[in-house]
Order: C-alpha cells, then sequence, then structure tokens
C-alpha cells in the first residue's frame, strides 16, 4: 500500500456513482471513491479496505519497535580498534617503505616502527596521537591529489580511513614483544642440542673461528683452551658473518623474519656491539667486507643490495635491480664494484660509488640458467668469482665483460666444476686462491668438497658427513677446513685429504632435566 490511497481487493466492488445517480458497486473499479453516502456503507468499506492495513501496521510497528532501538544502538556503538601490527604496518610496508626506511630516508622520514611514525622527519611530527586532523601523515595520503606515495597508485580509501582511525584511536603500538629482549649476555641461550649452523668464519690469524647460533655469534678457540666468546644480539637469526681483514671487526648480516633486518659490528677483542642497525623489514645475507676494512655490503629478502660504512654504519649505496632475494655478494678486487646473486638466477654488476647497475655476468639467454645463486666469493688476486646455488654445480666467472652480449652467450663463464647432489649453500676460497670448498644440502643428507681451482676434475670429497651442509670455511693457512650444518656439529677437517681431525658442538650444551611423570595407579 502507497501513495496515501487504499487499493480495494480485486474480489471487493468498489462504490459507482454514475448510474442513474444512485450509488452501485463496480466489478474493477481502482479509482478513488467519492464521498460515501452513508455510514453503512462506510463501515462496510472499512471492514474490507482497512482490516489490512490495520494489521500490517500493527505489525510492522512491532517490528519497528524491536528494530529501532537496535538501530540507535548500533550507531552509539564503538568504532572497532584498528590494529597497527594487523593493519596499519602492512599498508605502510607496501606502500611506503620504499622510500622511507633507515636504507633510504627520504626527508629524513622512516615508517619502521610507530616511534619513528611519531617521531616524523624534516616536516616535523607525522602522527600526532588522537589527532587524525593534526596528523602530516593523514594529510600527505589524502585527498584528490595525495603527495605520498610519490610513485604508484596512492592509497585506497579504505587504507586512508584504517590510518585514520588508528590514529584517532590513540596510535597503539600492539607489536608483538621482540624476541630479543629476552635473551641477553646476562640471560644467554641455554641448547639442549646444538644449535644449526648457517655461517662461520676463520679469523685473518687462524686462532679463532666464528659460529652462528641463535641471537648470538660464538668465537671459538681452536685449541679449545678457554669457552667460546658470545656475541648475544637482537636477531633471531644469524645469516651471514665476517671478520673484518685486520680481524679486529666481525660483522654480522641476520634479524627476524618478517620484522626486520639487522647489521651488528662488534668489536672483536672488547666483546663489544659497536653498531646494531635495521636496515630492512625482513632478514639480511651474504655479507662481506672491501679490501681495507671501511666498507660492508650485503643482500636482503626485501631484493636490494647495500654497502655500509663501518665506522658510521652509514648506507652509502643501494642497488634494486634484483627480483628475489639478495643470499650473496662481494667486491671486485679494485673495491670499485659490487657482484651480487640472488634467488633471481642472476649475478649482478654494480657500482660502489653510484650504485649503477652495470651488467648481468651471468647469461640472460630465457633458459640458459637452471636455478636460484646462493652465494659468490671473488678470487684473492683476479677479478674473477665464484658462484654456487640451486643446480649443485660452481662456476667460475669473469667480473667484466671483454666483447659485446650477445643472446645465447656465457661469455664470462670461465669453467664449471662437476656437481654435488642437491643444493649448493656456502663456499670459501682457500687465501692463495688455488682450492676453494663447497657444502650442499638435500633434503634428507648432505656433503661437503675441497676442488682444485684450476682443474675441475681434481677434488676432494670430506667422508662422514651426513646432515646438510650450510656453512663451510678455509683457514688461512690453507691447511684446515671447517664444516658445519644442520646437525650443529663443527668439523675440523684436513684440506688435503678432507679428513675429520677434530669435531665439537656449535654451542656449549645444557642438560634439560626430564620432568618426572607421574603414572595414575588401577
Amino acid at each position: 500500500m502507497c501513495g496515501g490511497w487504499l487499493t480495494y481487493p480485486r474480489d471487493v466492488p468498489a462504490l459507482d456513482s454514475k448510474a442513474n445517480g444512485a450509488h452501485k458497486f463496480s466489478e474493477r473499479s481502482t479509482s478513488p471513491p467519492e464521498p460515501f453516502p452513508s455510514l453503512s456503507l462506510l463501515v462496510i468499506s472499512m471492514r474490507f479496505s482497512l482490516l489490512p492495513a490495520v494489521v500490517l501496521t500493527l505489525f510492522f510497528g512491532v517490528m519497528a519497535g524491536d528494530y529501532l532501538p537496535a538501530v540507535a544502538q548500533d550507531e552509539k556503538r564503538p568504532e572497532k580498534v584498528v590494529s597497527y601490527y594487523r593493519s596499519v604496518r602492512p599498508i605502510l610496508q607496501r606502500k611506503c617503505s620504499g622510500c622511507h626506511f633507515p636504507g633510504k630516508l627520504e626527508g629524513k622520514f622512516s615508517v619502521l616502527s610507530v616511534t619513528e611514525l611519531i617521531k616524523g622527519g624534516d616536516a616535523g611530527t607525522a602522527v600526532v596521537p588522537g589527532k587524525p586532523d593534526e596528523s602530516k601523515l593523514v594529510h600527505y595520503i589524502s585527498g584528490d591529489d595525495p603527495k605520498m606515495p610519490l610513485s604508484g597508485d596512492a592509497l585506497s580509501a579504505e587504507a586512508v580511513h584504517t590510518i585514520r582511525t588508528w590514529i584517532a584511536q590513540g596510535a597503539t603500538d600492539d607489536s608483538p614483544p621482540d624476541v630479543g629482549a629476552r635473551i641477553t649476555a646476562e640471560s644467554p641461550p641455554v641448547y639442549s642440542t646444538p644449535p644449526v649452523v648457517t655461517s662461520m668464519d676463520y679469523s685473518p690469524d687462524g686462532k679463532l673461528l666464528a659460529v652462528s647460533g641463535y641471537h648470538e655469534v660464538l668465537i671459538h678457540t681452536l685449541d679449545g683452551s678457554v669457552p667460546p666468546k658470545r656475541l648475544i644480539g637482537r636477531s633471531q637469526r644469524i645469516e651471514s658473518l665476517s671478520f673484518s681483514p685486520n680481524g679486529q671487526i666481525l660483522a654480522v648480516a641476520g634479524g627476524t623474519p618478517a620484522l626486520f633486518g639487522e647489521l651488528q659490528l662488534w668489536n672483536v677483542a672488547e666483546v663489544k656491539l659497536l653498531h646494531s642497525t635495521t636496515l630492512a623489514l625482513d632478514t639480511l645475507f651474504g655479507l662481506s667486507f672491501n679490501g681495507d676494512g671501511t666498507l660492508v655490503v650485503f643482500g636482503a629478502a626485501d631484493n636490494r643490495v647495500r654497502v655500509v660504512k663501518v665506522d658510521t654504519a652509514e648506507v652509502t649505496m643501494r642497488m634494486d635491480a634484483h627480483s628475489d632475494w639478495v643470499q650473496g655478494t662481494t667486491f671486485s678486487l679494485a673495491n670499485d664494484h659490487v657482484i651480487s646473486v640472488s634467488r633471481d638466477m642472476s649475478m649482478k654488476l654494480t657500482i660502489v660509488s653510484t650504485g649503477q647497475f652495470v651488467d648481468n655476468i651471468t647469461s640472460i639467454t630465457p633458459g640458459a640458467l637452471k636455478g636460484g645463486l646462493v652465494d659468490v666469493i671473488r678470487h684473492p688476486t683476479r677479478e674473477e668469482v665464484l658462484a654456487v646455488g640451486s643446480d649443485g654445480e660452481p662456476r667460475l666467472y669473469k667480473i667484466f665483460r671483454e666483447k659485446a652480449r650477445q643472446i645465447g652467450d656465457d661469455f664470462n663463464l670461465i669453467r664449471a666444476y662437476s656437481k654435488l647432489p642437491g643444493r649448493l649453500c656456502d663456499l670459501d676460497l682457500s687465501p692463495s686462491g688455488n682450492k676453494f670448498v663447497v657444502g650442499s644440502s638435500t633434503a634428507t643428507s648432505g656433503a661437503a668438497r675441497i676442488y682444485m681451482t684450476e682443474d675441475p676434475a681434481k677434488f676432494v670429497d670430506i667422508p662422514d658427513v651426513t646432515a646438510p651442509v650450510f656453512a663451510v670455511s678455509f683457514r688461512p693457512d690453507e691447511m684446515q677446513v671447517a664444516v658445519s650444518g644442520f646437525d650443529g656439529i663443527i668439523k675440523l677437517c684436513n684440506a688435503e685429504t678432507g679428513a675429520v681431525e677434530k669435531s665439537f658442538p656449535a654451542a656449549p650444551l645444557t642438560v634439560v632435566p626430564t620432568p618426572a611423570v607421574a603414572t595414575a595407579g588401577p
């Protein structure tokens, strides 16, 4: 019923005022009736036409009585609390972190944490808790022509509303507590089984061996005269470590997956942390020093290569040409270029001073590459690099191209070596460059092999390696190699024969008592 008139049911006659001046009933008239001639007709009409209206009015009236308070209640209900960690952080990471993180602080503004958001940058405070209209971040991302992001699509209206609501609700930081805060020098990790070893390095004098652990690096003396020094830091995973050329500094790359990537620089003698710098929103990999120890280069799970000054931990170069994780890096012999390898199956050459991408050292022919690359190391005396990856075959390359590239060529390849089973995870060259050692991993086992650099046919397999091998290192005197991985056992092996001369766990073990189990009687 609508329009202000009651419509008669089809089986109820309507008044007809045009039959001989008398009021008669017409069977199918739907026009509005003229004024009723008598009370009886009014009663009859109302009886048949108003009853449905009364019933429906009562019905909807009852329903409205139940519904309206609920509507009013919904209008008063507070908006759902917006989570920074689950809702705001992913937006900032996806749309803003490319230009506003410690490695690239445009406007000196970082979006890496709530503290840095509130702090702001050159333009002043970016977030004013509880006051979205006074927060510069909201102004920059809002409107028909937002100022941020500078490139790419603007934030959706929903994303802007999410950030605005979070600020209006007080800009609370609900990020999970830092796991590292519970592990300190006063409360070090406790191991009931050896930790998986992902990286190792001998000191330049050959007296120390740095080994990755959980939240820490352990520095062992090879004679076993003292317990290992424990360099405990924030990063849950230690992915790469390296002594500086003079042995005074230990650089450590790692992080906590999906949370942050961290570079640590330690004074080895004093067991003192010199710098701890968060440089990405995910883990760092494949760290190397330049020749004089003033710079370090590393890759990351954000597909980038970064060069950092050792004395200040300042990023001096960043390269973005890779399309997948950058897992290995090294400097050229002249220290003016960086070579990087990635899961995108490429090895790239970059100028250190400018960050300019120069060339792909590997072939660019589609299908020529057989898998992601994991590690790379430069020859100590020549502009050549060894690279390993998921195809199990070590390869030696020239760094610099000497003729124009042609589709289908792999001109820079010098030689390939015999394959190992599984995926090659790490390699190290002897100081003379005459030998190199490689470790591999399959789903259930591993292998390690020492090659002669100039003769691919000559190699020595290290016996009794059963667990996946993730880390290898050549001792500077070239008489010994260290091998470890999934089992957490360090094997010190003769570099001539491969025989294991000594083995020990990567970290001190603590016997955890088994709790008594009560058995209910019958």
